[in-house]
């Protein structure tokens, strides 16, 4: 065994980031739909350690304990960057966004229980195949297949739990851009990046009013991001035993928009440039980590029936986004940006959505709107929902009672 240490995971992890963008840049049909680079490179880094444990014998373990402090990081980071002056005219997307949201989290569950009767399956297998795992993450699979262990008695659920939450986070990631790539080809709609203005246009340059990040500039939004850190990590400690439980990366995001938004009052001034680079940082690391140690053998010896269901979650998840949630957000750029964080976070986690925003609009330019709007159905309402609909059905006796 290959034992890496947690300098050399994250030199592992780097140049991992580093191969995906050249071949997400070299090769013609991963830009055309914008596949992240975390994805592109952890899934192929997989794979070679995959083969190698296979056929050499030798396997390859890392240090993957800062995962968890990437992912709030990055959401601090979203939080510091989170204008709520914005909020206001992103307003009816949101709600827009709410209600395309709260029947899918529904109908997800009733592919995923349909899916387990077809094939024979405890009931509860299907809503694990559902929002359990691919809206909630492998937090909440790991929550929920413990429950199901101790007291249902299903074999191998955790395996299943945590396959299912990670291959529904690649399936989020290679989705969400060639639905929002088919969606703006078919209705003919494309960023600032894609038609520049003319320089003879009188247009308003707010880039160059801007001063430049410094080195201080960062120092300043690294200390901002950690008290997010800090504080929300507290806050989910003090409602730790809450009825209903909130992710602390909810708390992170708070205490970063609180401080985005009342500290400007106060005469703290971020630079969000900055504080933009080490929230995307952050979450290119953590997806990267996470797709290097996906475990393809559990996968494998799971393919079956579990592949089966997620290809069917997948096809049903780009319909609803490219058919419901597109038509329900405007049918404009916006909405084509959106409803591929909608896939995102449908089968991933939130984190994806963010990352298939990024990669679109790397390429075509900006959307104000979508950074505001999926973060906050993203952080602060989807696991709400979430955790309302699956105790609802859990409590039906031909699910959680047979």
């Amino acid at each position: 065994m290959i034992s890496l240490s947690p300098v050399q995971s994250l030199l592992a992890c780097c140049l991992v980031l580093v191969i995906g963008r050249v071949l997400t840049t070299r090769i013609g049909i991963l830009s055309r739909y914008s596949i992240p680079d975390p994805i592109v490179g952890g899934l192929l880094f997989a794979v070679l350690a995959y083969l190698l444990s296979t056929w050499g014998g030798v396997s390859i373990s890392m240090e993957t304990s800062i995962k968890p402090t990437l992912l709030l990081l990055f959401f601090g980071c979203i939080g510091l960057t989170a204008n709520l002056k914005l909020l206001a005219k992103g307003g009816p997307r949101l709600i827009a966004f709410l209600l395309a949201l709260i029947p899918f989290l529904v109908l997800q569950n009733a592919v995923g229980l349909g899916m387990a009767w077809l094939l024979d399956m405890h009931p509860l297998m299907g809503l694990l195949g559902g929002t359990i795992t691919l809206v909630g993450g492998h937090g909440t699979g790991a929550a929920y297949a413990t429950r199901f262990a101790d007291f249902n008695n299903i074999q191998d659920v955790m395996a299943l739990a945590m396959t299912s939450a990670t291959l529904g986070l690649v399936l989020g990631g290679v989705v969400g851009g060639p639905v929002a790539e088919w969606l703006m080809r078919r209705h003919k709609l494309a960023g600032s990046l894609d038609h520049p203005a003319p320089a003879s246009q009188d247009a308003p340059d707010l880039t160059e009013k801007s001063e430049p990040s410094t080195a201080g500039s960062f120092i300043v939004s690294m200390t901002a991001a950690f008290v997010c850190l800090v504080v929300g990590g507290y806050l989910a400690m003090l409602v730790e035993g809450a009825p209903v439980s909130l992710p602390n990366f909810l708390w992170c995001l708070a205490t970063g928009v609180l401080i985005r938004n009342v500290g400007v009052h106060l005469g703290l001034k971020l630079d969000d440039r900055a504080t933009e680079i080490i929230g995307t940082i952050s979450l290119s690391l953590f997806l990267g980590m996470t797709m290097m140690t996906l475990d393809l053998s559990s996968v494998a010896r799971l393919a079956g029936p579990l592949a089966l269901m997620l290809a069917v979650q997948t096809l049903f998840c780009a319909l609803f986004a490219a058919y419901v949630v597109f038509r329900m957000l405007k049918r404009d750029y916006e909405a084509a940006i959106m409803s591929a964080a909608f896939c995102g976070f449908a089968l991933g986690a939130t984190a994806t959505a963010i990352a298939n925003m990024q990669a679109l609009t790397r390429r075509h330019g900006p959307a104000p709107e979508a950074f505001i709007v999926v973060p906050v159905t993203g952080a602060f309402l989807v696991d709400i929902l979430n955790v309302i609909v699956l105790t609802s059905l859990i409590s039906l006796p031909f699910v959680g009672g047979m």
